[in-house]
């Protein structure tokens, strides 16, 4: 009895180490990786079992977990909304709500696109109107905010904006992009007639709201920052509308510029750069496809290898960010729902290893040797991480055995996993599930 006690006690206590919280867009390494382990890898007959449900508004950015606190962003009429709810029961514990005026350009979701961003007892919330604001957790009191794209004349992009801040120690970076004076009068959608002012990223203090800095010559984009410590330097990647950028945080000296984006001018950079020692990844539908560089210890950029002009891309993702696993990137391929393939790729070659029809646009998130699949039209599909063939596991879609019968399109954002449980949205409703036993 004794040897059980101690068996299951160390059991328990490995699954306690494995559990994480996932503080923001895709998670605390902003890799769309989870450490977890001991995954329910057969749900079939409701063994993936709904925890809870939350009815959502607008908007397509998914929310972030911490303990036993899930923070979800939406919009009602005319009011950016902010809840903070319980991960047991989905029960509410405090609601924000703001004034969003807001009217897309195409005629999509007016709701916001971004993530909240948490950091210890602050929660930072980026509004598709470009609105920041920081709030404190427990409480929900707002502690600051700031009206961005009005302070930087920031022209309207096509879709609102839509990049996750991310915080780097005392700094709070925000892609903005601000306009030149004489592009206010331009006309709707004309963002080949817009000229930047300097400020593609915004540096914050945290804590203050006080504007520290402004850097890169660059309109804004639907892609996030990234940070990673490359040749003894901590980098911020940024991959605006119209380059790929790199600038010492320490300093806000820039280190390489590298334009990258299609010629269509409707064409947005969209995923998020992936980045592996001195290597950056990145990935777009409307021409390009990928490109793989690699920055020499003075920040040159060498192209490692490049979809450019070729007629058979290696990926093209439009919104997902792809998943770096093992020397092997997965993600969703293809601009538009049919023709889309799920891919592995090679990371150093852009080799395709294989490719999986049938599966529509897809967010993807990794987790115990496996990748969480959430299809646009709200199928959930689990699949083995193997560069060998494309592998289901299992698969789930709503029906009788759970309170949401339907899920609607779109389903865009990637699948949240943090202490046990996993989150998917559709269009207007927040699911949440237990993911291990």
């Amino acid at each position: 009895m004794v040897v059980w006690s101690a068996v299951f006690g160390l059991i328990l206590w490995g699954s306690m180490l494995a559990a994480e919280d996932w503080p923001g867009f895709l998670g605390s390494r902003r890799d769309g990786k989870s450490n977890e382990i001991g995954i329910v890898k057969d749900w079939s007959g409701g063994q993936l079992e709904m925890v809870w449900d939350l009815e959502l508004g607008e908007g397509y950015g998914i929310g972030s977990a911490v303990g036993n606190r899930f923070f979800q962003l939406d919009r009602v009429g005319d009011e950016g909304r902010l809840r903070c709810v319980d991960t047991v029961d989905g029960n509410p514990v405090w609601e924000y709500r703001y004034t969003a005026e807001y009217g897309d350009l195409f005629g999509y979701d007016s709701g916001p696109r971004a993530s909240p961003i948490i950091d210890g007892q602050r929660v930072y919330i980026y509004g598709v109107t470009g609105e920041l604001h920081c709030l404190n957790t427990e409480s929900g009191k707002l502690l600051w905010k700031r009206d961005l794209s009005a302070e930087f004349d920031v022209v309207q992009n096509f879709f609102g904006v839509g990049s996750s801040p991310v915080v780097f120690k005392d700094d709070l970076l925000v892609m903005v992009g601000g306009s030149s004076a004489d592009s206010k009068d331009v006309a709707p959608g004309r963002l080949d007639l817009v000229s930047d002012n300097g400020t593609a990223v915004v540096i914050l203090d945290k804590t203050s709201g006080e504007i520290r800095r402004t850097i890169g010559a660059d309109l804004a984009s639907y892609s996030s920052i990234q940070v990673a410590r490359i040749h003894d330097r901590d980098v911020a990647i940024v991959w605006g509308r119209g380059k790929l950028t790199g600038f010492e945080l320490v300093t806000g000296k820039i280190l390489f510029e590298m334009p990258f984006r299609a010629r269509l001018l409707e064409s947005v950079n969209a995923a998020t750069p992936v980045v592996d020692g001195n290597r950056i990844f990145v990935s777009e539908c409307y021409g390009p496809g990928s490109l793989l560089i690699e920055l020499d210890p003075q920040y040159e950029p060498r192209v490692v290898w490049s979809d450019k002009g070729r007629r058979d891309q290696s990926l093209a993702t439009h919104w997902n960010t792809s998943i770096l696993h093992k020397g092997m990137l997965y993600a969703s391929s293809g601009r538009h729902t049919q023709g889309a393939q799920l891919r592995c790729v090679e990371w150093d070659t852009g080799k395709v290893r294989w490719s999986a029809k049938g599966y529509g646009r897809s967010s993807l998130t990794y987790v115990d040797g496996h990748l969480v699949v959430m299809e646009e039209s709200g199928k959930l599909f689990l699949i083995r991480a193997t560069e060998e063939q494309f592998e289901l596991v299992t698969t789930w879609s709503p029906g009788e055995q759970d309170r949401v019968k339907r899920l609607v399109y779109p389903c865009w954002a990637a699948p949240v996993i943090s202490n046990g449980r996993l989150y998917i949205r559709s269009k207007n409703r927040l699911v949440c599930f237990r993911l291990m036993p």
